[in-house]
């Protein structure tokens, strides 16, 4: 895919990985459209990309809202008549442990609720799952060449204290074998789909955690740093460059060897 003149829509665009991709996609060419609940950091990022001669354009968006999403997409369309890729890094985390004991009773004192649960299947599985089935349907009937990205995690192998979390990520590290599987089945050779699944990002909220902490963390990678956000950006753009990278799930975790909590 020649990204010069296409066209992505990116979900979780205000902060985070949604905004890395964002500015990269803009730097090469590619006209963006964001869409966040946060419509104030939508609305500073559309504005540095246009600051920088980016074409851009955003909407406030519930990922977990249909018409939302729908409207996202044909924004989308409607602005600058395509949509190529789209991006579902919108996500949440709830962490906590199933049952948490007391220590002085050994009793139950705490457990992740119901709300907790849903919340986070919610926005990161069913919000990905209306995300990309909007983008994918006017993929197909418009013809348009595209390429569909869900966010999955390192941490689809299991961590501790995000039954919900990794539990999505998990069940979207799938989505492109079965999505593609679908695409071959119908004759639709059109859209491809890649998940990436990241290890530790340094997003604001990563760096801002407990510095011992971190330094632990980093204990367990390889080359002993956070993963830019920047370079999640990289490896999409190489992913919708390259047609050959399809029906699969990257990891992008600067050689992670312990299990950890990636963001």
């Amino acid at each position: 895919m020649e990204l010069n003149g296409a066209v992505a829509v990116i979900t979780g665009g205000a902060s985070g990985i949604g905004e890395a991709v964002a500015r990269s996609m803009a730097t090469a060419g590619v006209k963006v459209v964001l869409g966040d609940m946060d419509a104030r950091n939508l609305e500073r990022v559309a504005g540095d990309i246009t600051a920088a001669g980016g074409a851009v354009a955003w909407a406030r968006c519930n990922v977990t809202n249909e018409e939302d999403v729908a409207a996202l997409m044909d924004l989308a369309i409607e602005r600058f008549g395509a949509l190529n890729i789209c991006v579902s890094a919108a996500g949440i985390i709830k962490d906590g442990l199933m049952i948490n004991l007391d220590k002085e009773s050994g009793k139950v004192k705490r457990a992740m609720t119901t709300e907790q649960f849903k919340a986070v299947v919610d926005v990161n599985l069913v919000g990905s799952f209306i995300t990309l089935r909007e983008a994918a349907l006017r993929m197909a009937n418009n013809g348009y060449a595209g390429l569909l990205v869900p966010i999955s995690s390192v941490n689809k192998a299991g961590q501790t204290g995000q039954l919900n979390y990794a539990s999505t990520k998990a069940a979207i590290a799938l989505w492109p074998k079965i999505l593609v599987g679908e695409f071959q089945m119908k004759g639709i050779q059109n859209i491809r789909c890649v998940a990436i699944a990241p290890g530790y990002v340094g997003t604001p909220m990563v760096k801002g955690m407990n510095q011992d902490a971190l330094a632990g963390i980093l204990k367990g990678v390889h080359i002993n740093r956070l993963i830019e956000p920047s370079e999640i950006a990289d490896i999409i753009m190489f992913a919708a460059r390259n047609e050959a990278v399809d029906a699969t799930c990257l990891e992008i975790t600067g050689g992670l060897i312990s299990s950890g909590l990636a963001k």
